[in-house]
Formats: C-alpha cells, structure tokens, sequence
C-alpha cells in the first residue's frame, strides 16, 4: 500500500502545451506576485503557493530561503513593517514581452522574464524604482502551480 502510494505521489503531472502552458504559469505569476505585495498580507494563500522545499536566490540579498518555512517568516516580517500608515509599498510589473515559459516534462515550468518594482510612501505618489531579471521553476501539483526555485538578479535602479 505504501509503495502504490508513494508511486502516485511521484507520478509525472500531465502539463498544458504551447500557449496554454504559457498562460496558466503567467495566471500563477501574476496571483503569487498581486497576493505577496498586496498590503493585507495573505499568508495562507501565498504559502499555498510554495513548495515546501522552495529555495530564493537574490543578487543584491544572497540566499533569501531554503524552505517554505524561512520564506514564511520573512513574508510576515515584511507585512507587519507594511502595517503603518507611512510605511513603504511596492508593487510588481511583470514586462510581458519578455516572458518567456519552457516545460519541464513531467514536472512543470521554467518562467523567464524581466519584472519592474514600483514603490510609494504611504499613500503617496507611485514612482518607477526599478528592474530586475527572473527565472523561476514552477511545479505543477494536483494543487495548482507551486514554486520551487527563484532567481532574482540583474537589479537596476530606475534612472
């Protein structure tokens, strides 16, 4: 019994192809990115989107996390400093031209683009802060889509 079930656990997911693979893994871009900046902070709903062992590597941050857990924790970190009244909100653009999304047979997704980071004071005015390059491995799961790898790099400030 174990065994079938440890089968069915590792069984290749069955993934959409061409443009259909690109708009689902575009669809769960664009709700992790919309829920994790938002300043309600949904921390049931953007964990759901984690894998447990999900890793985050930044180029100006090092190793953000190794696991669902340390993502978690800066997560909450960063939506209890969102709570003022004058506190800092940012806000993230993905530059859909330069999207780009390649199967992972069996498992899921490489996401590939560039995304813009706007921010603002308060309730101040919204202004360009920068740019930045991404690739991002998407596991797809009887759940819905999940990340499990993600590069941040390339970070420019807006000129």
């Amino acid at each position: 019994m174990l065994s079938a079930i440890a089968l069915l656990a590792a069984a290749p997911v069955a993934l959409p192809e061409g443009a259909a693979l690109r708009e689902e893994v575009r669809a769960a871009d664009d709700r992790f990115f919309s829920l994790f900046f938002d300043t309600r902070c949904h921390s049931t709903e953007v964990r759901a989107m984690l894998a447990d062992d999900v890793e985050m590597y930044h180029d100006k941050g090092g190793v953000v996390a190794t696991s669902a857990a340390q993502f978690m924790a800066d997560y909450e970190k960063v939506c209890a400093s969102r709570a003022a009244p004058d506190a800092w909100r940012s806000r993230r653009e993905l530059v859909p031209a330069s999207l780009t999304v390649d199967p992972v047979p069996g498992l899921g997704a490489i996401e590939d683009g560039e995304h813009r980071f706007y921010e603002r004071r308060g309730d101040g005015p919204e202004r360009l802060a920068g740019t930045a390059q991404f690739t991002q491995l998407w596991v797809k799961s009887e759940a819905g889509w999940k990340l499990k790898r993600i590069f941040s790099f390339a970070h420019r400030a807006a000129s």
